[in-house]
């Protein structure tokens, strides 16, 4: 089984390059490369223009990575796209939130199963709705059963909701009240994360606090804004902004000179452009030349709010990989990191999604099971994924930006491909 997979409900230093793909050709690799099946699939999608571009980042341990590449930035223009190109990584963002909280309870300023209400105490009193994704209204809600803890925003299970899963009127709710944490075009018109979002992590948390929770706390795994929820819940227990935080604790001692939430205008030159995938035609929603990653944000967004860079991103899941140390320098504790990348499912859950059945889930990203066990990671919108496979001692990264993602398969086929070459190569 290949060591990662995700399904399409998610659609929700310098780099040793020791192998290239051509931007519209055969793969430039020698005949005895180890990934000759990565570099096919890259050529497999960039050649005929499925994708603008594409960029692999594999590594063992701690060792300098292998990066293989592939088209260029933004169809029609000349810059060959590399692990420096800046890349929209959306919820790729929320393993790295969800290593942040990690840091602040292996502190002892946080707990595991701490009830959020006391740090965030409107959250004290939640209604649930009764019919998902029902009314708004008083007889469509109950009270929660049970506190929202830190450990059920971790997973996923704390019953809050999501614009780009829910529908009817509670997704209309939270346009209308600015509850929206995602930027992905300044194209209105188009039906992802329409609306305008409040300024402020404490204003968001605040009116995320007023909505109704779509399921019970610990009972359902549901896609949901907690990651966002909890860089509230980072800058009222470590006294700092959520992303002078990640820049002091992970951006900044590993080296991700390239991750920002507001990007740059001046780093223009390598903002890969974003396309909508319509009908087999890449459509461009947000232009590297004019990205809305230029603009000033609403507040950091901790589910879906980076834009990095391969090698950066590369960073981050070497240190995972090297259970909180890498380049000789410790970065996380290690029980910090092995608490988080274990299955942390609350005992409460109904056994009623694949999450807790089929799957596990850690510190805001998927924990494999059975075969899959020991690999930790998550997915972007727009087709970018990372993990680290510990029993392996592998990280992979895999960066385009198409989207909807799940108009291709790459999140079966990125895994297969490295698979078939490490069966190749006696590693698997």
């Amino acid at each position: 089984m290949p060591p990662f997979d995700l399904t399409r409900r998610q659609w929700l230093g310098s780099a040793a390059a020791l192998g290239t793909v051509s931007a519209f050709g055969a793969p430039l690799l020698a005949a005895d490369s180890p990934w000759r099946n990565v570099a096919k699939l890259i050529s497999d999608y960039v050649d005929p223009h499925k994708v603008a571009n594409m960029v692999v980042v594999l590594g063992f341990g701690q060792d300098a990575p292998t990066v293989l590449a592939g088209g260029v930035d933004t169809l029609g223009q000349a810059r060959t796209s590399d692990a420096s190109s800046i890349y929209r990584i959306y919820s790729m963002t929320k393993p790295i939130t969800g290593m942040a909280v990690m840091q602040l309870i292996d502190e002892g300023k946080l707990g595991l199963d701490q009830p959020l209400y006391e740090i965030l105490p409107r959250f004290k009193h939640m209604q649930v709705q009764k019919a998902y994704d029902g009314p708004v209204t008083p007889d469509n809600l109950e009270p929660a059963k049970r506190a929202i803890t830190i450990r059920q925003l971790l997973t996923h299970t704390a019953g809050l909701g999501y614009g780009i899963v829910q529908s009817g009127p509670i997704a209309e709710a939270f346009k209308a009240r600015g509850v929206v944490p995602g930027l992905v075009t300044k194209l209105q018109n188009l039906p992802v994360f329409r609306g305008t979002a409040v300024h402020g992590l404490d204003v968001f948390a605040d009116r995320l606090a007023e909505m109704p929770l779509v399921y019970q706390p610990g009972e359902h795994w549901s896609y949901s804004m907690a990651a966002d929820l909890l860089g509230r819940v980072i800058e009222v227990v470590s006294g700092q902004p959520f992303d002078a935080f990640l820049r002091e604790r992970f951006f900044d001692p590993l080296a991700m000179d390239s991750t920002w939430f507001q990007v740059p205008r001046a780093e223009a030159s390598r903002m890969t452009t974003s396309y909508l995938l319509a009908k087999g035609n890449l459509l461009p929603i947000d232009l590297g030349s004019d990205s809305i990653f230029f603009d000033p944000i609403p507040f950091p967004m901790g589910g879906s709010g980076l834009a990095s860079t391969p090698l950066d991103y590369d960073r981050f899941l070497a240190m995972l990989l090297g259970y909180g140390e890498t380049r000789g320098r410790r970065v996380m504790g290690e029980l910090a990191v092995r608490v988080g990348t274990s299955d942390l499912l609350p005992d409460t859950l109904l056994g009623q999604e694949d999450y807790g059945t089929k799957w596990g889930f850690g510190a805001l990203g998927r924990v494999g099971r059975g075969m899959q066990e020991g690999v930790y990671g998550w997915a972007g919108a727009a087709g970018t994924l990372g993990f680290v496979d510990f029993k392996r001692g592998l990280r992979a990264g895999l960066f385009t930006q198409y989207m909807p993602s799940f108009e291709y398969n790459l999140l079966d086929e990125f895994p297969a491909a490295i698979l078939a070459d490490l069966a190749a190569q006696g590693r698997a």
